[in-house]
């Protein structure tokens, strides 16, 4: 308690609940550049819910970045890597709940493992997507733009300047990457689960209306504190299996296979390989975002986001409505 007071705390904030906020800042990687400011919208939704936040770091690697040179062979590890480190705050501090904030690739499924390894009160919310580039000669453009670019560029259809313009337009605001790849398949998967609260997927990584689920994510982390609802009550089979339908429907990222095998056996349930097949199988797919077609993940949001997603399974009874969610 001595070396809690040193940190500044008063007697009142000693009775209140102690909130772990994991923030996955830096200043490389595109989707996580302004988490600073999300950070804080968390710790003001926590305090307006009378708790008490502890903010700590966790790494992140942009695999675009870190792509076609060694550094791609430290983007996989850098997941485990997150998971056991946020394993080593949160059980050397015993913190009662915690909020998790990542964006990119690896980051989301890192958090998830310790999340169903902590099996702490938990809810996520993440950075969010950037907008699409908007060009006038080449009109709304995801990262796929720059590759064909690059093609076109080599083929004599545009010119070199005109490939620079493509370069400098495609990423125009913060967030994760536009289009459905990782790092918002894999947002989007963590509100299926139900550890996001509605929009944690969808909402770009610039509006208003991030921060206030930022916000709304912080004070909410309460309420699962005080109902004991932690990580494992909501990363059960059910869960699980529902963000995999919403993968199908959404024609995630294939890497979503790989990290939710992993995530799945962190959370006791694990899935198999033949159990995604036939769920591939027996589920539509719904969505064709960039880079498979011409909408983007903000269009999605425009148009109910996951929700909608999820509904339009339910009315095919591909969605267990029974399960858990934050």
């Amino acid at each position: 308690r001595s070396l809690l007071y040193s940190l500044g705390l008063t007697e009142t904030e000693m009775e209140r609940p102690f909130i772990a906020v994991v923030n996955s800042f830096n200043e490389i990687v595109p989707g996580h550049i302004h988490l600073r400011e999300i950070t804080e919208k968390v710790k003001d939704g926590i305090r307006l819910a009378g708790g008490v936040p502890f903010e700590f770091p966790a790494i992140a690697v942009c695999d675009g970045i870190a792509m076609n040179h060694d550094g791609m062979h430290y983007s996989l590890v850098s997941r485990d890597y997150i998971a056991d480190s946020c394993e080593i705050m949160l059980q050397a501090h015993q913190f009662d709940g915690v909020v998790f904030i990542p964006n990119c690739d690896k980051v989301v499924p890192g958090m998830l493992m310790a999340a169903a390894r902590l099996d702490l009160p938990s809810i996520f919310v993440s950075g969010g997507p950037m907008l699409p580039g908007d060009s006038a000669r080449f009109g709304r453009m995801g990262l796929m733009s720059v590759f064909e670019a690059v093609g076109a560029e080599s083929a004599g259809k545009i010119s070199e300047a005109e490939l620079i313009r493509v370069e400098q337009e495609v990423c125009p605001t913060c967030g994760s990457c536009a289009g459905m790849y990782t790092a918002n398949t894999m947002n989007c998967l963590t509100e299926a689960i139900g550890l996001g609260l509605p929009g944690n997927g969808t909402i770009a990584a610039v509006l208003a209306d991030r921060r206030r689920l930022a916000k709304e994510a912080g004070m909410r982390i309460l309420d699962l504190v005080e109902e004991n609802k932690t990580a494992r009550m909501i990363m059960n089979k059910g869960n699980l299996v529902n963000a995999m339908r919403v993968d199908m429907a959404l024609g995630g990222s294939t890497n979503s296979v790989l990290h939710m095998l992993a995530i799945s056996r962190e959370a006791g349930s694990p899935l198999t390989l033949k159990e995604i097949e036939e769920l591939s199988a027996t589920t539509p797919q719904l969505c064709k975002l960039d880079p498979a077609g011409d909408d983007f993940i903000t269009d999605l949001n425009a148009n109910g986001g996951i929700s909608a997603v999820m509904a339009e399974l339910a009315k095919k009874d591909l969605i267990d409505k029974s399960v858990n969610t934050v």
